[in-house]
């Protein structure tokens, strides 16, 4: 990984970590999680081993440690690095698609689900849910919102950072 990889990397980690800071929790502290576009737009971009699986670890942790759920760290850092997995591995199933705009939503809507389903397992099963809150009504409350905020902001981004990247020569070549 070079230096420029890990400088776009750092960009969309730390634009999604200000975004996820100042997006206000709506429903018992959750919050569409736009570090998820960040990181997803990160893979497809640079789409290798060692980014997934950095930016897991490290979109996890930075999501964890801005979060508004009450004790979201350790589910956050369980969340990221599997839906990281998951949505690369989903990316690689479709790689002959996925440079239109229209996979990009797919995948980002896709793998939104993964990540709120895995992170309302693992807050469940670790820290609870709050104010004895559902795993069905946050999903429905806070999870399809964010699927939907999520899906359109990769619809608006993904072009415009796909266009800058290959004008500037910095995209992995497919």
């Amino acid at each position: 990984m070079n230096t420029r990889v890990l400088v776009s990397l750092a960009l969309l980690v730390g634009i999604g970590s200000v975004l996820h800071a100042v997006i206000p929790g709506f429903f018992f502290g959750m919050k569409p999680d736009m570090m998820l576009t960040m990181m997803f737009l990160g893979i497809l971009l640079f789409p290798s081993k060692k980014t997934v699986g950095l930016l897991g670890i490290v979109t996890g942790i930075i999501s964890g440690m801005t979060t508004s759920f009450p004790g979201g760290l350790l589910p956050n850092m369980i969340d990221k690095p599997i839906t990281a997995i998951v949505f690369a591995a989903l990316f690689l199933l479709v790689k002959k698609y996925s440079q239109s705009i229209i996979a990009a939503a797919i995948l980002t809507a896709v793998g939104t689900v993964v990540s709120g389903a895995v992170f309302l397992t693992a807050a469940l099963l670790l820290v609870g849910l709050p104010g004895g809150a559902t795993f069905s009504s946050l999903f429905i409350a806070v999870v399809l919102p964010a699927v939907v905020v999520n899906t359109i902001a990769m619809v608006m981004i993904y072009p415009i950072v796909q266009s800058i990247f290959k004008r500037a020569n910095l995209a992995s070549q497919p």
